[in-house]
């Protein structure tokens, strides 16, 4: 019996999941559909209700939904609380499950294909919205050093500090406040790249031993790739790796079976040019 899967969000048309969990299921020998569902900005819960009346076994969910799927799901794990967001649910038995593989997602594409460990590492990540929040617990599982978290609004990098500080030495500061420092690890957890923009961080930021990591992916480098790299960044990153462990996390999740990554991480960057 094939069952069905989906991605819900607004908009959906730009998602890659359908490719990549297509791709882990035929290297699976799995039959599964998997589609765009595009879902009206108050119709998510009623879109999910009747995807789960036509059958359907899991969703992934994408912006601007993590938030409504956190609050929908029955079961959450320690990760979805953590994130207060849910990007992968499954439904069984009546019940919604709720999951988020986004922080996972990331620390595997840094620990596993980019080989560049994060314990004992000065971390900084820009930004202090739902993005950063979904990756702060799994990035601090991995026992770094420290972890630094900067925003023009120091008050929400202060409360993710606060939040997240029982984890692993965890500290807030404003952009201004970075100039003349230096870590092992920049993540822009910004949706500056987005809009193709730089976040206003200082000049000389990154050093020959930093990994400047984009949780935006694109064709050729963002702004804040090309600044690291105008400053001799030692490794740099955009977030498509980071995109298809999560997604590959969510096919565990629902199958038992870990893919392959890295064949649909190359043909996707291939696809992107």
């Amino acid at each position: 019996m094939t069952e069905r899967y989906a991605v819900i969000g607004n908009p959906v048309a730009h998602s890659q999941s359908p490719f990549i969990h297509t791709e882990f299921a035929r290297a699976d020998n799995r039959s599964i559909t998997y589609e765009r569902l595009e879902s009206a900005i108050d119709r998510f819960e009623a879109e999910v209700a009747a995807f789960i009346n036509a059958g359907g076994a899991g969703l992934n969910v994408t912006l601007p939904f993590k938030g409504e799927a956190f609050r929908l799901a029955t079961d959450l794990t320690e990760r979805a609380r953590l994130a207060e967001a849910v990007n992968t649910l499954s439904f069984r038995d009546g019940r919604i499950f709720g999951d988020n593989t986004d922080g996972v997602g990331l620390v595997r594409d840094i620990v596993d294909n980019l080989d560049f460990p994060i314990a004992g590492r000065s971390v900084l990540v820009l930004g202090a919205g739902g993005a950063v929040r979904g990756v702060l617990g799994p990035l601090l599982d991995q026992r770094p050093a420290s972890l630094t978290i900067a925003n023009r609004t120091l008050i929400k990098a202060d409360l993710l500090a606060r939040q997240f500080s029982n984890r692993a030495p965890c500290r807030a500061l404003g952009y201004d406040a970075l100039a003349g420092e230096h870590f092992d690890i920049v993540i822009n957890g910004t949706s500056t790249s987005l809009n193709h923009e730089l976040p206003p961080i200082p000049n000389n930021l990154f050093t020959a031993r930093t990994l400047a990591y984009d949780m935006v992916y694109s064709r050729g480098l963002t702004l804040f790739l090309q600044r690291a790299q105008a400053e001799n960044a030692g490794m740099l990153a955009d977030g498509l790796g980071m995109l298809v462990e999560q997604a590959a996390e969510s096919y565990f999740i629902w199958h038992g079976v870990r893919p392959d990554t890295r064949k649909v991480t190359n043909q996707l960057r291939e696809m992107l040019g």
